[in-house]
């Protein structure tokens, strides 16, 4: 439960016998950014002032930390770690930078060592403040003098930073940097109460918002929910626009600065309208039915597959239909090449993408435009699920080019109205210097590509300069604790496995849920189904199997029992999350990749977890299979300690982790365990399994 650092109740003030503050409750919770916004007179400052000690409150409480603190005087709130940098910024012009910084710590009567290490922060996070040490402030620019204040108020450290007007009479380009200082600050987690004007920039850098006016607050809650609903952004800033922005109840003092450049951005919703289970097996059944109908007429292949089968379109007439239907195999894809399923003449084929060729020879598949379309409607709808909003930067660090990865992850995010920063993979420099100078805030990649982000981002220190929040991943399996080191390294990120394949379309096609215990899955485009690999009997709900899925509306390659290889688990009954959608486990393994090992068939996914609970293993991991000259088969797993764990703690480690694969397995393997960071990381997929055991030639 968050804590609550700054309480006020029922908050009255006057100056003279004009009432500038009526009742007001407000709260500012721990480590959260509170954004205040007002036209001007609507008693923001009065209200900082108050909570200062600048100005004395005529009825109510003020609470910091759970001690009243009403009427205190400026000095004692400095030394309970409340800092105001006021309107106007308010530097003393005759003193240079140096000597204003001073000013912020001289009630505390710090050492000297302790100011001169304050000073160093301050300078390295306002480097321009460092080249202008000894310049008098007063010749300084606006945007230089609000860094200055800031700098000033962050030399007392606070624990609740005021910030009162910070882009008040600055250019635009000089406000984005201020704002990317005030999102850095939140994410090393300083507790900040912003007082703005302009709604955008507030809404956009806080995580809760209360609307001033009058002296009262008229309107509060989430800050992206006033921001992007349609409802809730009518009622907050009334019906003005670009030409009249007088319309607002707030007129125009900056509040209707909301990208009105595109406003239907923030009225689209991706997700269907079905309002229950069976709306969406009605849908369902005239897809399949189409399905069957536009394979059997346009796919040479899918005729003859048919015919074999004997079965006609017109002999589908229920979902229970579907298992009588033959199933497709990427073996089929490889022997159409270079034109598999294809099912529409050549004219109509916008597109091709083909697999990442993971497992062979890649798989090629045909898209028309509708296709191109669907996919990149229901891409916006992973984004959404995922709680991305047109005021989202996603910086996209996967493959462009035949592969589906880059295209679908930028124009799901050009879809959705987000600005997309489409650097592809690798060039680790280069990503964190765009994380930096364009301060995105959602990262896509691979898991591993993540892991070595997050431990490069570590390395140099700049997790609380970047504003990473989401951190959207997929392409390959991820234990627990990788994704717990993705989150830790990254500043707290909130992680969602995205799914899909290139024969489905791409990646896209469905991804964890913000309760994060399932991935939903678009049933509005395909149908899945979950086998017995070996016996090819649909499973119950609840059991693992491999994943099958047969499109419902794809044209220029439709899929009818597609074998993915994909082992999951259907999930049944609603989710917590409230939504409709049907939803599946996180990927467990692949039914062609199961390692056999003396009789016993283990997916790497299940080493994953068995070492993710044993404290003191890193998340990097290989398997080493190997078979000696009598014909035995060997395992030997090299695991990272975690970082920071004792070289001494091996003995321990791989005595719990031997025995808790031999519990778990059935199975006994040599554990090495080997330095945190030792083992390679990749932008692409890391290689974890390596199975060097003698076979016989194919003759």
């Amino acid at each position: 439960m968050e804590r609550t650092m700054l309480n006020i109740n029922n908050l009255t003030a006057h100056y003279g016998a004009a009432q500038a503050l009526f009742g007001v409750d407000l709260k500012v919770d721990a480590g959260r950014t509170v954004a205040l916004v007002g036209a001007n007179g609507a008693g923001k400052s009065t209200l900082l002032k108050c909570i200062m000690g600048l100005v004395k409150p005529t009825g109510g409480t003020i609470h910091f930390e759970e001690q009243g603190t009403t009427g205190k005087a400026p000095a004692y709130m400095v030394r309970q770690g409340v800092v105001l940098s006021p309107e106007g910024r308010e530097v003393f012009g005759h003193l240079s930078v140096l000597e204003n910084l001073k000013l912020g710590a001289v009630s505390l009567k710090l050492a000297k060592g302790e100011q001169s290490a304050r000073m160093t922060e301050v300078f390295e996070r306002f480097p321009k403040l460092s080249e202008r040490r000894e310049q008098l402030a007063g010749t300084l620019s606006g945007g230089e003098q609000q860094m200055l204040a800031m700098g000033r108020a962050l030399m007392a450290k606070p624990r609740l930073l005021l910030l009162d007007e910070p882009s008040l009479g600055l250019a635009p380009l000089i406000t984005d940097e201020i704002f990317a200082i005030i999102h850095q600050l939140a994410r090393a987690g300083t507790s900040i109460l912003l007082v703005e004007q302009n709604a955008a920039r507030a809404l956009s850098a806080s995580d809760n918002a209360y609307l001033l006016a009058n002296g009262r607050i008229v309107e509060q809650g989430d800050s992206k929910k006033l921001l992007n609903d349609p409802a809730l952004r009518s009622t907050f800033l009334g019906a003005a626009s670009q030409d009249n922005p007088a319309a607002s109840r707030l007129g125009a003092a900056g509040l209707t600065n909301i990208r009105l450049e595109k406003p239907d951005m923030h009225q689209q919703n991706f997700m269907p309208d079905f309002k229950s289970a069976e709306e969406l097996k009605a849908h369902q059944l005239t897809g399949l039915k189409w399905t069957v109908k536009h394979a059997y007429e346009g796919s040479s292949f899918y005729r003859e597959s048919l015919d074999q089968a004997g079965i006609k379109p017109e002999e589908v007439t229920a979902l229970s239909d579907l298992t009588k239907l033959p199933f497709t195999t990427a073996d089929d894809l490889r022997e159409g090449y270079p034109f598999p399923l294809r099912a529409v003449p050549f004219e109509q084929v916008a597109r091709i993408h083909a697999s990442s060729g993971t497992t062979g020879k890649r798989k090629v598949l045909s898209y028309t435009q509708k296709d191109l379309d669907d996919w990149t409607h229901f891409f916006a709808r992973c984004y959404q699920m995922a709680g991305v909003t047109p005021l989202d930067r996603v910086q996209v660090a996967v493959g462009y080019g035949v592969w589906t990865a880059g295209m679908g992850f930028q124009l799901g995010c050009e879809k959705l109205g987000a600005l997309a920063v489409p650097v592809g993979p690798g060039n680790i420099d280069m990503q964190i210097q765009f994380l930096l100078d364009f301060q995105s805030t959602v990262f896509c990649s691979t898991a591993s590509m993540a892991l070595l982000m997050a431990e490069e981002i570590h390395r140099r220190g700049v997790a609380d300069k970047i504003s990473v929040k989401k951190i959207i991943y997929g392409s390959e399996r991820s234990s627990n604790s990788m994704r717990n080191k993705i989150s830790e390294l990254f500043g707290g990120a909130e992680l969602f496995d995205i799914t899909g394949l290139t024969e489905l379309y791409g990646p896209g096609t469905g991804i964890e849920c913000s309760d994060h215990d399932c991935i939903h899955y678009w049933g509005d485009y395909y149908i899945l189904e979950i086998i017995d690999p070996e016996t090819l009997q649909p499973v119950a709900d609840g059991e693992w199997g491999e994943m099958v899925v047969t499109t419902l509306c794809k044209e220029g390659a439709p899929l009818i029992r597609y074998r993915t290889r994909d082992i999951t688990r259907i999930i049944p009954g609603p989710c917590t999350c409230g939504s409709l959608l049907p939803r599946h486990s996180r990927i467990k393994g692949r039914s062609d990749d199961t390692l056999k090992f003396r009789g016993v068939n283990i997916y790497p996914s299940s080493i994953d977890t068995i070492l993710s609970a044993v404290p003191g293993l890193g998340s990097e991991y290989q398997i080493h299979l190997t078979r000696d000259d009598a014909g035995r088969d060997h395992m030997k797993l090299i695991v990272e300690r975690a970082e920071g764990v004792a070289a001494a703690r091996a003995p321990e480690l791989v005595h719990e982790a031997g025995h808790q694969i031999k519990k778990q397995l059935l199975v006994s393997v040599k554990l090495e365990l080997v330095n945190y960071g030792s083992l390679p990381r990749s932008e692409r997929k890391s290689q974890r399994v390596f199975d060097n055991r003698l076979e016989d030639d194919i003759i």
